[in-house]
């Protein structure tokens, strides 16, 4: 049987002149690095489709030919 791993922090005040930056880090395991970024990725995906949906329709509803090739270029990156 093994035992569990476990962790204890001591916290301890200490005095340092005010120029002394100390910086605490926690790594991050990765899955949750790599599942955050999915995430980013995902949202930011789903946000520059809508814009770029929201201009095409602008420039149908103007009539404006070239910034409707122009954008449904960009916009066939996003089609699957």
């Amino acid at each position: 049987m093994m035992k569990k791993q476990v962790t204890s922090y001591v916290l301890v005040k200490y005095r340092f002149p005010k120029s002394i930056v100390i910086k605490a880090r926690r790594d991050v395991p990765y899955e949750f690095k790599l599942t955050s970024r999915l995430i980013l990725d995902e949202i930011m995906f789903k946000w520059n489709k809508q814009v770029l949906e929201d201009k095409i329709n602008e420039a149908i509803d103007q009539q404006n030919i070239d910034d409707f090739d122009r954008l449904s270029k960009q916009y066939s990156k996003y089609i699957v």
